[in-house]
């Protein structure tokens, strides 16, 4: 298995939007992508400014292309994502999942 991860930021004003875009948008539509496992959104609000963390999960790197293209290092941004970003990381990180310790939430 195959973890992308992403980073960008937001102007405060724009986190809520920039939030429902990946809940509401970006991670559902990417269930039709063949090898697509899940996703994470990570979110954390600084004075001026909102740090967004994106995990996707994939089967292998080829399920990776298939989102992402040949050049799967490079992020993939909806039009209305580039609206509301201030700043973003120019390289997505491609990890091996070595092991997986996965609890529902609520779980202790």
């Amino acid at each position: 298995m195959i973890a992308r991860h992403w980073r960008g930021w937001t102007e405060i004003p724009n986190a809520d939007a920039y939030e429902a875009l990946l809940k509401n948008k970006m991670l559902p539509g990417m269930r039709a992508i063949e090898g697509y496992r899940g996703g994470y959104v990570f979110r954390c609000d600084g004075p001026s400014e909102a740090e967004f963390v994106v995990v996707n999960l994939f089967d292998s790197l080829d399920a990776v292309k298939r989102f992402a293209g040949p050049d799967y290092s490079v992020p993939v941004f909806e039009p209305e994502a580039k609206a509301l970003l201030s700043r973003i990381e120019t390289v997505a990180m491609h990890y091996e999942v070595r092991a997986n310790t996965h609890m529902a939430f609520g779980d202790a």
